[in-house]
């Protein structure tokens, strides 16, 4: 539950802090590739996080690893996350922050779940199709369940779309039966 609440309040002051000096979207693309960065070295995320090292050494060290290559807002925010011993919640903070570009954006976010991959260009017809469906502009991210056998879950706001070829075999034997 604490995490949640690290998760809103930083994610909601790095909006707010964004948004004031008109960069967002910048932000926002600035915060994608430092999750990239992160997750392709997970050392350098450990060693801006270990409590042994000085926060003063840490925050140079992002400075020297990370200055010219994302904005300033950002690394002063990461300084923040250092400061507060925060930065293990940087992930969630980051989801924190993309959702409130998409409520800002009037985008929807959404889990897509099929039997196989399907192509980007089926998924985009299915995110128009819902979109259309529940009057919102929808992104929809793609997952497989072979235990589908075939159609498609979709996950949006709470609700569920269920076009799966299970959950249609299953009304029929409850109609036979």
């Amino acid at each position: 539950m604490e995490n949640l609440t690290v998760n809103s309040v930083y994610g909601r002051g790095l909006f707010e802090a964004a948004d004031e000096t008109g960069h967002i979207e910048v932000i926002s693309e600035s915060i994608g590739e430092l999750e990239q960065v992160f997750m392709a070295n997970p050392a350098l995320f450990d060693l801006l996080r270990v409590p042994t090292i000085e926060a003063e050494e840490r925050k140079r060290i992002a400075a020297e690893v990370f200055s010219g290559k994302i904005p300033d807002e950002l690394l002063n925010f990461l300084r923040i996350l250092i400061d507060k011993r925060r930065l293990g919640s940087f992930f969630g903070i980051a989801r924190t922050y993309e959702k409130l570009v998409e409520e800002r954006n009037g985008v929807t976010s959404g889990r897509l779940v099929t039997a196989a991959a399907i192509p980007p260009d089926r998924i985009a017809k299915l995110e128009n199709e819902t979109g259309r469906l529940l009057g919102k502009n929808v992104k929809l991210k793609g997952e497989t369940d072979p235990s589908l056998l075939g159609g498609c879950r979709i996950y949006v706001d709470g609700k569920l779309i269920d076009a799966s070829l299970k959950t249609r075999l299953d009304k029929l034997k409850e109609t036979l039966l």
